[in-house]
């Protein structure tokens, strides 16, 4: 594209072995311990580079801990319930990673008798399989010369060639991969690409970055020019809009004392599908939140209910927008029958609940209003 910037890739690439050497013997030094680097099995490392996508390292270190042990290959994920995989998902957010997780899980033992295929093609073709996710596999498992550009190594890229494209333009991104290849050391991409991420992660720092402790510094052309904070360039960020909802917190005794709470399944495409959540809906403008519930209920479950007290609210925040979610107390008859954005819903138990991948806003309402009841 005419007018794009460009970046200084002939001095990036005079000096692109000493930057290798200087990064690979950091790397060897000061590497953290982590659980996903003390192996070489494909699908533990495809599962934990899922997992880190737009997700802090301690974040998802319990997590990818918890799921490798329920799930420790990749036929026993693809032999798993969903709602099971949702379940030890819940709290890790952007849940289409893990339906397209399972559902690849599935077509690796169909399509490839339960082996991760270290064809790039292959690997490709996998729900969920993006370009970097493939290259980090197919690098770090499969030792193939493969960059991996997760932000961490973008950022790291950006500042040694000082380059001020925009990277979310289809310019920028051939740049940021051109500038990757320029410093991919043959035969050691597995290592290359571990120590930019993790000096993207640690020292190269979005805000505040740790120049002094860098050592690549005297080779970074921001650095040496004063632009590494300019770097890379930030696109203004939308405002976020909020959205009013309501929930009905609608519980069941049973003749055995039992305390039942209605849960309804979201169908599995989408935000958050086939997660649980108690029954909810965006308010309508000039509709009272009783009136809303009461409708959905009837229309969309099948039940006859009366919508008492506004037992309090709580609020959610997700990539591009946040939720004020009113909860109210709710009495029900009938058998639910799930319909419209839901494809289950049922009463359950304290003890079922914990086997079911509740979403955010339900987590946050239960603990709000104290369910399940302590024992």
């Amino acid at each position: 594209m005419a007018g794009d910037p460009v970046p200084d890739r002939q001095t990036l690439g005079r000096q692109a072995r000493p930057i290798q050497e200087a990064l690979l013997a950091w790397y060897a030094a000061e590497r953290r311990d982590l659980p996903w680097r003390r192996t070489s099995d494909p699908y533990s490392i495809w599962v934990s580079e899922v997992m880190l996508q737009q997700t802090q390292v301690a974040t998802v270190i319990p997590y990818y801990l918890r799921f490798l042990d329920a799930f420790p290959t990749v036929r026993a994920l693809a032999a798993a319930d969903l709602d099971r995989v949702l379940a030890l998902w819940a709290g890790l957010g952007y849940y289409a990673r893990a339906r397209h997780l399972h559902a690849a899980a599935r077509l690796v033992i169909e399509r490839h008798g339960g082996e991760v295929p270290g064809d790039p093609a292959a690997l490709r073709a996998l729900p969920g399989v993006g370009p970097y996710i493939a290259a980090a596999v197919l690098s770090i498992a499969f030792g193939q010369d493969v960059a991996a550009i997760d932000t961490n190594a973008a950022r790291v890229l950006c500042r040694l060639a000082d380059y001020d494209g925009d990277l979310t333009r289809a310019a920028g991104k051939r740049t940021l991969r051109a500038l990757a290849a320029t410093l991919l050391p043959a035969g050691r991409a597995a290592e290359h690409n571990a120590a930019m991420m993790e000096l993207g992660a640690t020292i190269c720092l979005a805000r505040g970055p740790r120049c002094a402790a860098c050592p690549v510094a005297a080779r970074c052309l921001a650095h040496g020019r004063g632009t590494e904070e300019a770097r890379p360039m930030r696109v203004p960020k939308r405002p976020v809009p909020t959205r009013s909802m309501a929930a009905a917190y609608c519980l069941e005794e049973r003749e055995e004392g039992a305390l039942r709470l209605l849960l309804v399944r979201r169908r599995p495409v989408g935000l958050l599908g086939g997660l649980w959540e108690l029954p909810g809906t965006e308010l309508p403008p000039h509709e009272p939140p009783a009136r809303a519930l009461e409708r959905l209920l009837r229309d969309d479950l099948g039940l006859e209910a009366a919508v008492g007290e506004r037992l309090g609210a709580v609020q959610h925040a997700y990539s591009h927008f946040r939720v004020q979610v009113g909860l109210y107390r709710c009495r029900a008859a009938g058998l639910p029958r799930a319909q419209g954005p839901w494809d289950g819903a049922r009463f359950v138990t304290a003890v079922e609940l914990a086997d079911l991948g509740l979403t955010g806003v339900t987590a946050k309402a239960l603990a709000r209003l104290g369910w399940p009841p302590a024992p």
